[in-house]
Formats: C-alpha cells, structure tokens, sequence
C-alpha cells in the first residue's frame, strides 16, 4: 500500500473557531503521516504567502502520496478505503481531484468545484503548490495541473468554511485576508476593503450568491463523525447555525441547467480516466 501524508496549516486554530480538534482526528485516522505548518503565520501577511507554507509542508511531507486540506476540508470515514484504492490505480498521475461538498449549514451543501488536493509526490516530487487565483493550487513544470484533465475521485471533500465562526471573528478574518490579497495584487477585489465592515459586507455578498447554488439537501446525521457532534452542538451565534439568517432560495431554471451541466462535465470526467485505466 502507497504511504500517505496530509499536510494542512495552523495558526490559532481555537481564537479562529477552526474545527482542528476534528480535523486532525480525521486527518490521522486516515493518514500515515500528519503534517502541521503555518504555526509562525505573521497576523500581517502577503497572499503568496498560503501556497508557500502549503509548500513547506509539501517538502516536509514523506508519503507517496500527499493531501493538502485546509483545516475545515473533511474525508468521510466511508469513503477512506476507495480513496486509498484510487492511489493505487492513478499511480502513474500526478494529481487526483476531489469535488468539494461546500456547507454554510448542516442541512444543505453544494458541488462547489473540482480541486487537486491529492499529489503523488513519489512520482512527481517536483510539483509546487503555487497555482491558481489563489496561488496554492498544484503545478507541475509551471503549468497548471487541470483537475479535468487529470483522475477524479467520486469521493468529495466535506468543507466547513467559516462554519463555527461568529460575526466577528468573520469580520477581521476577512479584513487580514484582504490586506493580504492588496499587498499581494495591488487592489483588493471583490473583497471588500482593508477594514472590518467593508470586508464583511463583501463576505455577505458573496455568501449570497453562493448559496442559490446550495440546493442539494442533506441529512445532518451523515456528515463525518469527525464533525457531526460539534454540528449539533453548534452555538447560535455561529454562521453554520442559520447562515445569519440568509435564506436558502429555489433555484430558477438556469442555475439548474448550469448545475446539470457541471455535475455532467466531472461525471464524464471522471468515467474517462476510469476506462481508461481498465
């Protein structure tokens, strides 16, 4: 069996809300090898910064094969023997793809995207994490690894994003991200501003155009039981409670036809690879 180490960041896990308790149970149940980085992260940062300790613990890393997870990515305990086979049977790729199951509430989640978490370092130890809008997706020789042209797996990733986070501690998360983001890039995009309202007016907004794509129902008792106990025990003032409030709203005919057409393109995808190698 192909060794495997997963490689996330930490900085001030229980000030920041994260689930970290929960994902390194899940993370070290699945994995060989834990490996933590980020603990050192300055409070003031440029947003190269993420990809390039995300690389440390990449190089840190011993697997053959190497997950890079956020600390509010997942993996369902079902699922851990098939990903595992899949290691073995994309052995010669250098990335596999995971669709990501994006909740703001227990209840409903959507396909968000496909991302490249799963890099086979035994074959191709010099990928870099430093691609993407957000400069920690894998590359290999400067080029992109495309998730759609690479395997992908049936098995998502669980996303908890802002989950167990307050208004508050939302706001000046956002406001330090995108200070990060204009050092970085010279403007701060669609993320508001430097200071903590425009920033979480800009969360806000974003946080309602994305949840018109939520529209896949889900029962509360089969998320990974990592997570599922500190989900019902969820404080009030939490966004995972309600989403403050922001209503999930039905789908009009276009999002629907853009769902389908998604959820067909990765299905398609993925049957691709999986012919091929039989």
């Amino acid at each position: 069996m192909k060794t495997i180490s997963i490689v996330t960041t930490m900085t001030n896990p229980s000030s920041r809300n994260d689930p970290w308790e929960e994902a390194l149970a899940c993370y070290e149940e699945f994995a060989d090898e834990v490996v933590i980085v980020g603990n050192d992260w300055p409070y003031e940062f440029t947003w190269s910064h993420i990809g390039k300790t995300f690389q440390e613990g990449f190089e840190k890393a011993t697997g053959d094969w190497v997950l890079r997870m956020d600390l509010d990515y997942f993996l369902h305990e079902k699922d851990f023997k098939n990903i595992k086979k899949l290691f073995i049977k994309y052995k010669d790729f250098p990335v596999i793809s995971f669709p990501q199951y994006q909740f703001f509430t227990g209840k409903k989640y959507s396909i968000r995207t496909l991302i490249g978490v799963a890099v086979n370092k035994k074959k191709y130890p010099d990928v870099k994490l430093n691609g993407g809008g957000d400069l920690c997706l894998p590359t290999f020789q400067n080029q992109l690894l495309d998730p759609f042209k690479n395997p992908i797996s049936k098995y998502p990733i669980y996303q908890y994003d802002s989950f167990f986070r307050t208004k508050e501690i939302i706001s000046a998360d956002r406001a330090r991200f995108a200070r990060a983001w204009n050092r970085e890039f010279g403007n701060y995009g669609d993320r508001g501003g430097p200071n903590e309202n425009e920033a979480y007016l800009a969360w806000e907004k974003m946080i309602k155009d994305k949840i018109t794509s939520h529209i896949y129902n889900f029962d509360p008792e089969k998320h990974p039981k990592y997570i599922k106990e500190k989900i019902k025990n969820i404080g009030n003032d939490a966004f995972g409670y309600d989403a403050f409030g922001i209503a999930y709203t039905k789908p009009r005919i276009k999002e629907l036809l853009n769902e389908i057409k998604k959820i067909v393109k990765i299905n398609l995808s993925r049957k691709k690879f999986e012919l091929k190698i039989i």
